[in-house]
């Protein structure tokens, strides 16, 4: 009976140092990751990433009572509540100061959407023009004189000493000044489409 019951101690602690020999390996293998010293139990969110939440009304020591935050009491505390972006404090707001019985002005509108802008061209830059090229606002812009056209191209009658126009140019689809039209018109320029 000793004899077995020996046997028998001795044969579960061969098998149960086999299992510490196998949780042992197994441990090292995950713990034993390709950068030395990183184990996914050391890695932290970087600090200040994480503020603290903030408790409303969890006592005095808190600062958090009362108002919580929200400034103060009645209609500045409630969702969209407060005045407007054009309240004037009780007085007639500006939108409804304004004559509307009167008539609009366009030009005390937005620029870009009710006045028209030319891009100003003087006689002085055409004196190089060849004579056979219309001028309109596209060829005006393929020779650099201009870049843009919003609206249009208006022709003034800006000169330079030295510098007059060739007789017989032809125009089309272009804005003149009286000026620049006069002169044009004495040196036999031709308009069409305007």
């Amino acid at each position: 009976m000793a004899e077995k019951k020996t046997t028998k101690a001795t044969g579960s602690a061969k098998s149960s140092a086999k299992r510490v020999a196998k949780k042992t390996t197994g441990a090292s293998a995950i713990a034993s990751p390709s950068a030395p010293g990183l184990t996914l139990g050391a890695i932290k969110p970087a600090k200040g990433s994480w503020p603290k939440r903030t408790r409303v009304g969890r006592g005095h020591g808190s600062g958090m009572v009362k108002t919580g935050g929200e400034g103060g009491k009645g209609q500045t505390v409630r969702s969209g509540g407060g005045k407007g972006p054009a309240f004037e404090g009780g007085q007639t707001p500006w939108a409804r100061r304004l004559p509307h019985r009167r008539g609009y002005s366009q030009k005390a509108r937005d620029i870009g959407h009710f006045r028209t802008s030319f891009t100003v061209v003087n006689l002085h830059q055409l004196a190089a023009w060849d004579v056979a090229v219309e001028i309109n606002p596209q060829t005006l812009r393929e020779s650099g004189i201009i870049k843009v056209a919003p609206d249009g191209v208006k022709i003034l009658g800006g000169a330079k000493t030295g510098k007059t126009v060739p007789p017989g140019l032809k125009f089309r689809g272009v804005v003149f000044s009286q000026s620049a039209r006069e002169a044009l018109a004495a040196a036999g320029a031709t308009f069409e489409g305007e």
